[in-house]
């Protein structure tokens, strides 16, 4: 291929999001082709010997978001079978490393970059018989996570479990400072070099910095201390990504690698530095697969975050593009916790605002701790009453939510689970749709 020629970039992702119709364009604005790689259009034969990838792209971008899945294994070799064809950047193996949170601090371990002290046990008992180790409050995650998803802070007496749900789960000792809000730092690192930084802070009532779930955004490329960026971009190299954001913290001994994520979003970063990594991201695979580009014009994309609709997006997709799937008036749902997970029956209630679990239930599985107590109304009642909230993990029809949800008796009410709209914002609710036909209906509080 002459440098000269457009090379066609695919970006393997089989979700609708900013960052690959971000990518797409960006490709396109700097004189390439792109392919959306996804189930509308992607498909791999075998015949006579030969193996073919329809469609034919040069070079993969790949943007598989398989931490909120609950199957990731699938998609991940899906990922192998095509980076096997077609060079691929954040090749499968090391996205296997940075999604699996034990596998990232272990490798970055071994190569001497800083991390947390950590522990992961297959015993529930062994877990728990180490939590005095990590002082009087730590950090509790499953090893598979996103957007702030199954991480707790728990104190001495909370009980852990080895696993929270199908996910195995670890303590991580807490890395604060003092003298300080809670934040983190995002760096985004494409090709060994820093296109952008953020600091993340904590929204109030909670200590997860993730935008995902609402917290504030500050641009910190320029301050950013030169141990800070070159744990970054080693921490990059030593996972074996070409792009990603590597989450720093701060403690009193110096700077910690928290986390590599090969699947970062861009709005957060966009907000705080108005640099979009997209244009760099696409500049990279044009060049991996032997075509040209302009780095002044890559500059200049990156000032914008373009995420309109691309050339690239698949005709079947166009009609129903960003529509969420549908829920029913009652689904199966299950429940994880810091102690155990549970199946149980839900309802779909539009008119609370909030998850909300029965006490019983909510003690089973672990949901905790108690973050904070908050005010609410009953249906037709014009009097509130107080409720504490916690952080609980809810599965719905394969994908994972964590949300803040209220605890209340429900002992006398026929589902101890009533789902808000901090969950079916994410979904359509078909109100003739239910698991559970021969369920009586019974009125239901409103928050």
């Amino acid at each position: 291929m002459s440098a000269e020629e457009p090379v066609t970039v695919g970006v393997l992702s089989l979700h609708t999001s900013k960052e690959t119709k971000a990518i797409l364009n960006a490709v396109e604005d700097l004189g390439h082709e792109g392919e959306w790689l996804r189930e509308e259009t992607t498909s791999v034969s075998v015949r006579d010997g030969s193996v073919a990838l329809e469609p034919e792209v040069d070079v993969i971008a790949n943007r598989m978001l398989l931490s909120n899945t609950e199957q990731p294994c699938e998609e991940l070799g899906l990922a192998n079978t095509f980076s096997q064809l077609v060079p691929t950047l954040n090749e499968p193996k090391a996205v296997l490393t940075a999604i699996h949170k034990l596998s990232t601090a272990t490798t970055l371990a071994a190569h001497d970059v800083r991390v947390p002290d950590v522990l992961l046990a297959l015993s529930s008992d062994r877990l728990n018989a180490a939590r005095g180790e990590f002082g009087e409050e730590a950090v509790y995650k499953t090893a598979i996570g996103t957007h702030g998803g199954g991480t707790w802070k728990v104190g001495p007496e909370d009980p852990v479990n080895a696993q929270v749900g199908n996910r195995y789960a670890f303590l991580q000792e807490l890395i604060e400072r003092d003298d300080a809000r809670h934040h983190d730092v995002r760096v985004y690192v494409v090709d060994g070099e820093i296109v952008g930084a953020m600091y993340r802070y904590a929204p109030d009532n909670d200590w997860r910095t993730n935008v995902a779930l609402g917290g504030s955004v500050e641009d910190a490329t320029d301050d950013l201390p030169e141990e800070a960026r070159e744990m970054a971009t080693r921490a990059a190299d030593v996972v074996g990504l070409d792009y990603a954001g590597v989450d720093l913290v701060e403690g009193d001994e110096g700077w910690f690698v928290l986390e590599v994520n090969p699947t970062a979003g861009f709005k957060g970063l966009y907000e705080a530095t108005r640099v979009s990594p997209a244009p760099h991201i696409a500049a990279l695979a044009i060049e991996r697969a032997g075509g040209e580009v302009d780095r002044e014009r890559v500059r200049e994309l990156a000032a914008t975050l373009d995420d309109s609709t691309p050339a690239a997006q698949p005709r079947e997709l166009t009609a129903t593009d960003g529509e969420p799937a549908i829920i029913g008036y009652t689904e199966e749902v299950v429940l994880s916790g810091t102690s155990g997970s549970t199946t149980v029956y839900a309802k779909s209630d539009t008119g609370a605002n909030r998850t909300s679990i029965d006490t019983q239930l909510a003690a089973e599985i672990g949901a905790g701790p108690i973050k904070s107590i908050t005010r609410v109304k009953s249906g037709s009642s014009k009097t509130t009453r107080r409720r504490p909230v916690v952080d609980v993990v809810v599965g719905v029809g394969g994908k994972q939510h964590t949300v803040t949800a209220s605890i209340e008796d429900r002992s006398h009410m026929d589902y101890p689970v009533i789902l808000g709209r901090d969950i079916l914002e994410n979904y359509q609710v078909d109100v003739g749709r239910r698991v559970d036909r021969d369920a009586p209906e019974s009125p239901e509080e409103e928050e």
